[in-house]
């Protein structure tokens, strides 16, 4: 306060960096709904090579291992990219990184349009998961300058469903290309719709006003990275949405191989079918972020609003799909299926906004990316896997069932562990806990050891 008793500059600035204001700033909902685009062509362009895996493997004749080596190629620099934009992100504007971002996705799909090698193949989906690595960190960072701490799951839900979204208007579209025309031209229509994107974004799109990044690195205490990134909570996001993300980068690389050739049903039918999971998922990221809001309207703490909210759909949707290969008949087996991977999006809702409680502003950039760029590992981990145990399985229905019944026991324990560290309400106070003594080390004036 200044002595007139009114607040200084820069306690406006930190209150409003801290998101204490009530009000969601006009034109946050159109940011909003732009961002959720963005994620839509996020996941059209994940899941195309996932929908076109039979036709590919014929056309290139590939092996089992060779088609899960492709499907993780798209995560080799996914986290290198992650870490590295979360970083830049705290000193660049999001509306710049994103449009570099988006630009990077449209011009990686349009080499497969003429025919092309594995290799080039491979390539393109290095140089695509490489762009889409910050994707979903940089997204919410830009979200939550437009919303205070206390309204932003319903925003990070909505952005969330992004990746449903992107799967059930993609996949009816880009399925017809592929049994009427060619999978090559499916990736071209990736790229315009990416393009399209742009377009948009460079007319609509707009920086949060909540936070000014130069004032936060001025005005608001830090906390080492070393202490943020090895919290419990954090810790536990990691580990509980590394479990969530196995299931998601078999769906996006395997869901559809599995339709056709371990259940034996034609193209043009996986192709609906390869939808319900995504539908569900979103029915469940929803309801996650609105019975969030609710919960922590009448009183809840985070740690179980967010925490327990996020973990306990993990391991329930962990056990659901460890039923699969107890059970006969394809319709049943794909219930299993969809309602077990289903669950696991209520995770992607709640972990954004746990970190951003007791991240500072000006890093959270930063730990958002760290946190998204550790949980994808399992996307480079996950369809290998599958692919070489469905290769070296006695017949490839038999080898898709093992490789779901590990996918189970990583849902469950990742969920366990998340369940009992996910503890958001207490981490700040833990984390700055005997920083108010030394009020110079705040200020940076004294190194913290």
């Amino acid at each position: 306060m200044s002595a007139q008793g009114t607040p200084s500059a820069a306690a406006r600035t930190a209150g409003v960096s801290q998101g204490t204001t009530k009000e969601t700033q006009k034109g946050a909902w159109t940011v909003t709904f732009l961002l959720f685009l963005f994620m839509v062509v996020n996941f059209a362009d994940k899941i195309v090579v996932g929908l076109a895996a039979v036709p590919i493997m014929t056309d290139l004749k590939l092996e089992p291992a060779q088609f899960g080596m492709l499907g993780s190629s798209f995560f080799i620099l996914f986290s290198v990219s992650a870490i590295v934009v979360g970083f830049i992100v705290n000193k660049v504007p999001t509306r710049y990184v994103l449009l570099t971002l988006a630009v990077i996705w449209a011009l990686a799909q349009f080499p497969m349009v003429g025919t092309v090698s594995f290799t080039t193949l491979l390539i393109c989906r290095i140089v695509l998961g490489a762009g889409e690595g910050p994707a979903f960190s940089v997204a919410a960072h830009a979200i939550y300058k437009w919303f205070p701490d206390e309204k932003r799951t319903l925003p990070t839900a909505i952005l969330s469903q992004g990746s449903a979204f992107g799967v059930i208007l993609a996949v009816p579209a880009l399925n017809w290309v592929i049994v009427n025309h060619s999978w090559h031209y499916a990736f071209g229509a990736l790229g315009v719709v990416g393009l399209i994107w742009v377009c948009a974004w460079l007319a609509l799109g707009k920086e949060g006003p909540l936070e000014d990044t130069k004032a936060l690195a001025a005005n608001e205490p830090k906390i080492p990275y070393i202490r943020l990134l090895t919290s419990r909570t954090f810790l536990g996001c990691v580990i509980a949405t590394f479990g969530a993300y196995w299931a998601l980068s078999l769906g996006l690389t395997w869901f559809t191989a599995f339709i056709i050739a371990g259940l034996g049903f034609s193209q043009q039918q996986a192709g609906y079918i390869s939808i319900l999971p995504w539908v569900f998922g979103a029915t469940i990221v929803i309801l996650t972020g609105w019975i969030s809001q609710v919960m922590m309207a009448r009183g809840y703490t985070t740690r179980i609003s967010r925490g327990v909210l996020g973990s306990v759909p993990l391991i329930i949707g962990g056990l659901v799909l460890a039923m699969m290969p107890h059970v006969q008949g394809a319709g049943l087996q794909i219930a299993l299926l969809v309602v077990g991977s289903g669950l696991c999006g209520a995770i992607y809702v709640v972990c954004p906004p746990m970190l951003g409680e007791f991240t500072p502003a000006s890093q959270r950039g930063a730990v958002i990316a760290i946190y998204g760029a550790l949980y994808t590992l399992s996307g480079i981990i996950a369809p290998m896997v599958m692919g070489t145990v469905i290769q070296r399985a006695g017949s490839m229905l038999n080898g898709y069932m093992t490789g779901f019944t590990i996918n189970a026991v990583v849902m469950v324990g990742s969920g366990v562990i998340g369940l009992l560290l996910l503890w958001p309400n207490t981490e700040k106070a833990r984390l700055t806990r005997g920083r108010a003594a030394r009020p110079a080390e705040l200020k940076g004036v004294v190194s913290p050891t």
